[in-house]
């Protein structure tokens, strides 16, 4: 039998809107039967980056803790900090951009607990023996929570193409150094010949990397590494990637990660991806790109990699249908329109390989 995919379409009409429609999906996946009475639940999103404004919004989230409080669980938000300086780095900062995001119990209803702890050091390895790696750090409050509901904001993104639940999962709930191993393969380079040495990707770098030296930009690779966030900024599409190996394996990586975290709680998971206001890249940003495409809904599923694969089917087919409207911007042409090629469908295959879930599904609509 293949894994059933339920979705809601954007909007709505009198008596059924957007928050209706996501107590429909909750209950049409069967994520009350999830949850058991007093289960301390994680729902693991993410707050944005201060200037973001793309994020998952509170009154979705407030419907989520609804109705996980109504079969009985504790539910709190969670996601965890990022490797480079930002205001997310530390667990502290982290909070207040989530408040300043309206995430609190007064908006949701839920408290805020950021995952991996004060300096993102609070993790639990868990042994995968797979083939990239033998432990996985999970964050402490993630592996620790009895059950989950993971909320992914589908986007592009510069290093995956695309991102969604396994990215949310294989990124967002590891330690550092389970981050630090997927961007490790990246090595941005620069054509000198198209750089108009502009300052762009300088001022940007998130951990300072990039600096100018005579007439030509140079990358410090012992600082740098791998975000991928100067190859989607720059203007004069002078930046491209170096892998230090097969693409591949970093796609292959965030499916083990993904293995790991959902290791103890087998049957204790529930996955939505909201496919609104889908730009081109992540809500790791200070800022928020245009979307490239029109809001399409929001998927509820009990497996990762169905809601994945049915969530880029979905967003490519508008591409295609939008792309005949109006020319892709070229942020979409290097992330969201590069999920076609081969480095983000090895993540897909990979994660079934190794039995996170299936690429095959069928596709259920709720409501009008």
């Amino acid at each position: 039998m293949l894994p059933k995919v339920y979705f809601a379409a954007a909007g709505g009409r009198f008596g059924q809107g957007s928050i209706s429609k996501m107590h429909m999906l909750f209950e049409a996946a069967g994520f009350r039967e999830l949850i058991s009475e007093r289960d301390l639940v994680a729902v693991k999103t993410h707050f944005g980056e201060r200037g973001s404004t793309a994020f998952v919004r509170p009154p979705f989230l407030r419907a989520i803790v609804k109705d996980i409080m109504a079969a009985g669980g504790r539910p709190f938000l969670t996601d965890t900090g990022c490797l480079y300086f930002s205001a997310r780095a530390n667990g502290r900062d982290h909070m207040l951009v989530a408040a300043e995001h309206g995430f609190s119990p007064e908006t949701t209803l839920a408290p805020v607990l950021i995952a991996d702890g004060l300096r993102g050091s609070d993790v639990t390895p868990v042994e995968v023996n797979l083939k990239h790696f033998k432990t996985v750090d999970v964050a402490g409050a993630i592996h620790d929570a009895d059950s989950m509901i993971v909320a992914s904001h589908v986007t592009g993104h510069a290093l995956t193409a695309f991102a969604a639940t396994l990215k949310n999962l294989g990124m967002g709930a590891a330690g550092r150094r389970m981050k630090l191993a997927v961007h490790d393969m990246v090595r941005p380079t620069v054509d000198a010949g198209k750089c108009d040495l502009c300052d762009t990707c300088i001022e940007n770098c998130p951990t300072g990397a990039i600096s100018r030296a005579a007439d030509a930009i140079e990358v410090d690779y012992d600082v740098c590494y791998g975000c991928g966030e100067c190859l989607a900024i720059c203007p004069s599409k002078a930046i491209g990637i170096e892998w230090r190996g097969n693409p591949a394996e970093a796609q292959e990586k965030l499916g083990e990660i993904t293995a790991a975290v959902l290791a103890n709680k087998k049957g204790r998971v529930g996955f939505f991806s909201f496919m609104l206001n889908v730009t081109p890249t992540c809500d790791c940003w200070n800022y928020s790109a245009a979307p490239s495409v029109p809001d399409i809904g929001v998927m509820a599923s009990t497996d990762p990699v169905a809601i994945d694969q049915a969530a880029a089917d979905m967003v490519r087919r508008f591409l295609a249908e939008e792309s005949q409207v109006r020319e892709p911007s070229e942020e979409t042409k290097k992330t969201l329109l590069a999920a076609a090629g081969t480095a983000f469908e090895r993540q897909l295959a990979y994660a079934q390989e190794i039995g996170l879930g299936s690429r095959q599904y069928e596709l259920i609509t709720v409501g009008d």
